[in-house]
């Protein structure tokens, strides 16, 4: 399974936010809906970082409740792992895995077509593992 069946699955929109806005900013944003990270975007196309959960609780167990007023790029991380449509799951499995990231932007021709969170790889894979399931059982019962 590629990353482009996720997709088709999913869909193709992606949260985004200026990098100049405020953290409090994305975080409402965040909330609003109900997702875990945004791309961030700024003067260079498709992307200049992705903001997550995980920056804010850094952030704000290393700098206090001041982070709230910084802006999205100050938290941002700005070295993203991005994928393509033809990644495989267990590619992007592994690369999930061994980075310790939990989204990844899909990128094609330098345009931002989606984003695959790890929830979307286990929904995907306990989808496969379902269907393998019922195919062993059919097979065993037609016996």
């Amino acid at each position: 399974m590629r990353v482009a069946n996720l997709l088709a699955v999913k869909g193709s929109e992606v949260a985004s936010i200026s990098q100049e806005r405020s953290v409090t900013d994305a975080l409402a944003t965040l909330k609003e809906r109900g997702i875990g990270a945004l791309i961030v975007t700024g003067p260079t196309p498709p992307l200049v970082g992705i903001f997550s959960e995980r920056d804010v609780v850094r952030a704000l167990a290393e700098r206090g409740a001041s982070v709230l007023e910084a802006s999205v790029a100050d938290l941002m991380s700005s070295e993203v792992t991005v994928c393509n449509a033809e990644t495989t799951v267990t590619e992007l499995m592994g690369l999930m895995t061994a980075r310790r990231i939990r989204h990844v932007p899909v990128v094609a021709d330098g345009h931002l077509i989606g984003m695959i969170s790890i929830g979307d790889v286990v929904k995907a894979r306990l989808d496969e593992l379902e269907h393998e399931k019922k195919e062993l059982l059919d097979y065993v019962s037609s016996w």
